[in-house]
């Protein structure tokens, strides 16, 4: 439990740190790494330098400081036996002398007493007691740590213990001098490489980040839609292989949206031709019933007339008449019905003429409260496409909110911009779940929907049980140019 605790501990920490050194550019992990490479070797040599360095001046002072007794006890023979103390003065002036690192030096009779020494006019007190040897002994040699800095101390016997004993004490001093006088050579060196190292690593991390730094700043041309940037190849290695992908996958997608483009291109033609054949239809089929069948019960209703007039029965009378209005009724209906068809109004006089119309035959025959306002639209004309797209995408969100709704105010709003027209149709009915409209049971909704998406456009619905409905419709014109938008003309 403990392990798998601490286990999840580290990947926290883990990722903890990963965030925040992922967060950081690639130039300063470059930097910092060899930053921190040339520090951390930098320190570790010195201090590997100095304790090596330590151990052989320590062991060399050691060395000396045996040899420079066992010459002074060699030395020191002769005089002891004469006790010639003059001469032992002057050997071992002559002994400190010839070696500046022997802090002092002194000797002791076969009795124990100090008979010469080099401290002048005080001996130090416990410094004789310090370190002895016997006679049997080589040497002895201690490590004294004084206020003046470590000294070896070494003693030897003279004339095998029988004359005495000879002491030297050996300043480490210089070693200490040396040490710190190569450490900070080693630290300036230190210092000096991680210049070279930091000036190299930016030089590295400039040649290497400058073309992705590139490819970056071509990645958002590329997002934002231009596929006409192309990286340019610094060298033959991994990041030339990625130079030559992003530029292979520039090129695919400079195909594919030219492809694209073409394909939305005739895709445009085809829903333009499809409008324009089922608008067609629908106005033939209107002329038709207004030409021909409107004239055939035109001239019904005449007949009835003449025959109501040349026999002047009641009875007969009466049945004209009823059929007289049954034939008026149907007169009446099927110019209505070629109205909706195709109203001529909407090619003579443009959308906003077209709607005003149809918005106040929807008040006359539903009794429905209907506002309609039209911005942007006077004395302009759309595209032909847009305009029947519009009308219709109104005539079916009328006709839902009629026939469904039960809604008692609505309201259309259709705005032109510069580069789209959005229409607004809104009621306050019984509302419905947006997000349960597919079927055959909302066709109205999915027709207004394709009409929408046919030229390019979108359709949002807002509506809830209880709440209305508001249809928003929006579509992208073309760019203005000459004839796009024309002028509102009678005859068109």
């Amino acid at each position: 439990m403990n392990a798998k605790y601490a286990q999840h501990r580290l990947i926290i920490w883990f990722t903890r740190a990963w965030d925040v050194l992922g967060a950081v550019n690639i130039r300063a992990k470059i930097l910092g790494i060899v930053l921190g490479l040339v520090i951390l070797m930098g320190v570790a040599a010195t201090i590997e330098v100095r304790l090596l360095l330590e151990q052989t001046l320590t062991s060399q002072t050691y060395e000396r400081s045996v040899a420079i007794g066992r010459d002074l006890a060699a030395r020191a023979t002769d005089l002891v036996l004469m006790q010639d103390y003059y001469g032992l003065f002057r050997l071992l002036r002559d002994t400190q002398i010839n070696n500046p690192d022997v802090r002092y030096a002194f000797i002791i009779d076969s009795e124990g007493t100090i008979v010469a020494h080099t401290f002048g006019s005080g001996f130090p007190v416990g410094l004789r007691d310090a370190n002895t040897v016997t006679a049997q002994e080589h040497h002895r040699s201690i490590l004294l740590t004084t206020d003046e800095g470590d000294i070896w101390d070494t003693a030897v016997p003279i004339f095998d213990g029988r004359a005495g004993i000879a002491r030297v004490g050996l300043s480490l001093a210089a070693r200490e001098r040396t040490v710190t006088t190569v450490t900070g050579q080693l630290l300036l060196t230190t210092v000096m490489v991680a210049a070279i190292g930091i000036t190299a690593a930016a030089f590295l991390t400039w040649i290497l980040t400058r073309p992705i730094l590139q490819l970056v700043e071509l990645t958002k041309a590329v997002a934002q839609g231009d596929f006409s940037q192309r990286a340019r190849r610094w060298a033959n290695d991994e990041i030339g292989a990625l130079t030559d992908a992003f530029n292979a996958m520039s090129d695919a997608l400079a195909q594919a949206e030219r492809e694209r483009a073409e394909r939305e291109q005739i895709r445009t033609q085809y829903v333009a031709q499809i409008i324009t054949a089922q608008e067609e239809e629908r106005k033939r089929i209107a002329r038709e019933l207004h030409d021909s069948t409107s004239q055939a019960l035109t001239s019904l209703l005449i007949g009835l007339r003449s025959l109501a007039d040349r026999y002047r029965l009641p009875d007969l009378k009466q049945q004209v008449d009823d059929l007289r209005g049954i034939v008026g009724q149907v007169l009446n209906d099927l110019h209505a019905l070629a109205r909706q068809l195709r109203p001529s109004v909407l090619d003579d006089l443009g959308l906003a003429a077209a709607l005003q119309r149809y918005v106040a035959d929807c008040r006359a025959r539903s009794k429905l409260t209907i506002d309609l306002a039209l911005i942007g639209l006077d004395n302009v004309r759309l595209m032909p496409v847009v305009e029947t797209a519009l009308y219709r995408i109104v005539q079916e969100a009328l006709t839902n909110v009629i026939r469904h709704a039960h809604a008692t105010t609505a309201s259309v709003v259709i705005e032109r911009r510069s580069d789209r027209v959005r229409a607004i149709i809104e009621d306050d009915g019984c509302g419905f779940d947006p997000d349960n409209i597919h079927g055959d049971g909302h066709l109205g909704l999915n027709g207004i929907r394709e009409r929408a998406e046919l030229l390019n456009g979108q359709l949002i619905i807002e509506s809830a049980p209880g709440h209305g409905t508001t249809l928003y419709v929006e579509i992208p014109l073309p760019p203005t140019r000459e004839g796009c938008d024309e002028p509102h003309s009678a005859g068109r």
